[in-house]
């Protein structure tokens, strides 16, 4: 980039960031985006460098200071403007004698309402100041709740300037409810199962659990979401908005994301309607509810119904019926994780979940188990929250007989038998891979498709392990053919398949090796970061925990994580193993065969995967945008093209077919029956 003087760079970064927080109100409001992700990162990119060049100029509210604030020691608490009061719940009669009393306490025949769903997430208040953002916390008690200023501003639906689609106030205070989307959770909790780490129970635990995460960067690592619904406080020249259905389009106005299902009724019988109808589609929604909230629209109206100790007489959720099972626990067993960890497991007698026949549900730790008092031979309620990990919600105490038996963790390993030692909330055992359970998950994890991508699977790592072939992730190297053709279902043909994908995977690169480590809270991103930071293994063996912690995504737990698994004797003495029998341990510089170049793929591909495409692109220095856009250079073209076809053709965007994409890449056309972009011939 050539200089500026101070003054033009000035004006840039102005332009810039006004660019960079309209895009963000279109991709995070609206959900309308006008430009690719590469488009954007190439902005995002170009403020970054200008406020290197000009760090005098960096404000707290640029979009590049998301995530500037050091890990906090505690947090701090703080009062809230007015206080966050909760929700009266009530049924279907109740909520039409809610607004019998409502009408007859105003002395009106006719009230109008605000429907809106009832989010399952966490409530915050949010600070801004001549329309900048300056302070979030959460509800507590209602009356004060705990600083997590920094930890919000990492949400990228948050924006640190409000839009001035309407007369900003001096000061606004406004409620939302951060929530995790249930893709994103469902992403999130396979992430923690790979690294070998207790999956979260559902998205509003996973929410409330980032954003109470001490370094605001480990908060940032987690997709958080957000909607606004409520004004707590108008300070300013202009008039405040008079009735909740205005105030919900004041906050879209200002940039701050609200519902797009809330809506307007003229009648109690319109609620009614509209629970039935959320209700319909509640397994369609992107994120979890669990009912509707109604508010009485006219805040002349609130004023004079008042409110309870500790919720409003002008508002009701009226919640959607459980969608929980009754069953029985016939036992409790014990899985042994990856990283060594004892998770407590229910041993359900089967029961149809949502759909669903569920035979097992975690039961997270000895804590859970012992707050919820929950027994074998207990009568339980089971829920699949987020439609993912079946979980064990209560117990139905009015069924014990006394018969029921308490449950205590073992004391040794019920893979091993070796001792195990509780670190926490969590039981460990103390073999690590010459523990069986450990041994057959982590080889599982080396050889996944994002790790080393050896084809193998679980009931062939189970049989290498269970007839001694294999005793640690390095003896996958040293299989010979004989070893093969002696298990069952191997034949000539799949033995040399397999020796063919575990020779193959010798070349897969630093990053996908040290994500194939499985390092504590080291995913595929963390590792691509540390890989192009440290170039060799050697480097980052030796990384210190300040050295680690320089790289901006990288906070003190995963820092922490990352120098205690090289400080043990047992895991270098691996690395080493893996570097003699030839497997790559330094990063490869990307190409620049692609490099500026923006693709889209669409259609079915036949030689190989969409994420193995992507990462060919990224390898030549090449970007992959989800949306076409005026930008794109590209459009790969598969059988069956969705709705990017018509708009590349609108649009008049180049396409190319396979083929042609892999002249591109410079490979030849891969030999009839290949079915992966890893077997092209270069």
């Amino acid at each position: 980039m050539q200089r500026m003087s101070r003054e033009e760079a000035k004006k840039r970064i102005e332009h810039l960031r006004s660019e960079i927080r309209r895009h963000n109100y279109l991709y995070y409001v609206l959900n309308k985006p006008e430009i690719s992700d590469a488009e954007y990162d190439r902005l995002m990119e170009e403020l970054r460098h200008l406020e290197e060049m000009f760090p005098d100029l960096i404000t707290p509210d640029s979009p590049t200071q998301r995530v500037g604030a050091p890990p906090a020691k505690e947090f701090k608490k703080v009062r809230h403007v007015r206080p966050m009061l909760s929700l009266d719940t009530a049924k279907r009669e109740e909520v039409i004698a809610f607004d019998r009393r409502v009408k007859k306490e105003l002395g009106v025949d006719s009230v109008d309402y605000v429907v809106e769903p009832k989010l399952d997430g966490l409530s915050v208040e949010l600070v801004y100041e001549n329309g900048r953002y300056v302070r979030g916390a959460t509800r507590g008690d209602g009356v004060e709740g705990e600083d997590i200023t920094e930890n919000i501003r990492t949400i990228k639906a948050v924006p640190l300037v409000l839009r001035h689609g309407r007369e900003v106030p001096d000061m606004l205070v406004v409620r939302g409810e951060v929530i995790m989307n249930i893709r994103d959770f469902e992403e999130f909790n396979k992430e923690l199962l790979e690294r070998g780490e207790e999956p979260l129970a559902n998205p509003r635990n996973a929410a409330a659990g980032a954003l109470r995460r001490l370094d605001p960067k480990e908060t940032a690592e987690r997709p958080l979401d957000i909607f606004f619904y409520e004004i707590m406080h108008h300070e300013g020249e202009h008039p405040a908005p008079e009735t909740q259905w205005e105030a919900l389009h004041a906050l879209k106005e200002w940039g701050l994301k609200i519902n797009p299902h809330a809506k307007h009724c003229k009648t109690i019988d319109c609620t009614l309607a509209y629970h039935d109808e959320m209700e319909s589609i509640r397994d369609r929604l992107e994120y979890e509810i669990d009912g509707i909230v109604i508010k009485v629209n006219r805040f002349e109206y609130q004023r004079r119904l008042g409110e309870k100790t500790r919720s409003p007489r002008w508002a009701v959720a009226y919640k959607f019926p459980p969608r929980e099972s009754e069953t029985q626990i016939m036992d409790i067993g014990v899985q042994v994780g990856r990283t060594g960890v004892l998770t407590p497991v229910a041993l359900l007698k089967p029961v149809d979940v949502k759909g669903v026949t569920v035979s097992r549900a975690t039961l997270h730790n000895a804590d859970y188990i012992k707050e919820k008092d929950i027994r074998i031979g207990d009568w339980v309620k089971v829920a699949r929250a987020g439609d993912v990990i079946p979980e064990v919600m209560e117990v139905i105490r009015e069924r014990r007989t006394g018969k029921e038996r308490t449950f205590t963790m073992p004391d040794r390993c019920p893979s091993c038998g070796s001792q195990v030692v509780r670190e926490g909330a969590y039981f460990r055992c103390t073999s690590g891979l010459s523990c069986p359970a450990q041994l057959k998950r982590s080889i599982e994890h080396f050889i996944s498709k994002n790790a080393m991508d050896i084809q193998g699977g679980r009931k062939t790592v189970e049989l290498l392990v269970e007839r001694g072939l294999i005793r640690r992730i390095s003896d996958l190297y040293r299989l010979k053919k004989q070893d093969l053709l002696d298990l069952p279902r191997f034949a000539e043909k799949s033995a040399e398949n397999l020796l063919s994908a575990i020779a193959q995977s010798r070349h897969r690169g630093l990053a996908r090796l040290i994500y194939a480590l499985g390092i504590p809270n080291v995913g595929e991103y963390t590792a691509h970061l540390l890989a192009s930071r440290f170039k060799t293994m050697d480097a980052l063996m030796k990384a210190t925990k300040e050295e680690l912690m320089a790289i901006p995504e990288i906070g003190p737990e995963t820092a922490e994580s990352i120098v205690n698994f090289f400080a043990e004797k047992r895991n270098r003495e691996e690395i080493e193993e893996l570097r003699k029998l030839g497997v790559e341990m330094t990063h490869e510089e990307e190409g620049d065969r692609l490099k500026g170049k923006v693709f889209v793929f669409t259609g079915s591909l036949e030689h190989f995967s969409r994420d193995e495409a992507k990462e060919a692109v990224e390898r030549e220095g090449g970007t992959v945008s989800n949306s076409v856009g005026k930008n794109v250079d590209y459009v790969v073209v598969g059988e069956k093209p969705g709705s990017k076809y018509k708009r590349a053709q609108e649009l008049g965007v180049k396409m190319i077919n396979e083929q042609e994409f892999l002249k591109l890449l410079g490979r030849k056309p891969p030999s009839h029956g290949v079915k992966r972009l890893s077997e092209f011939i270069p």
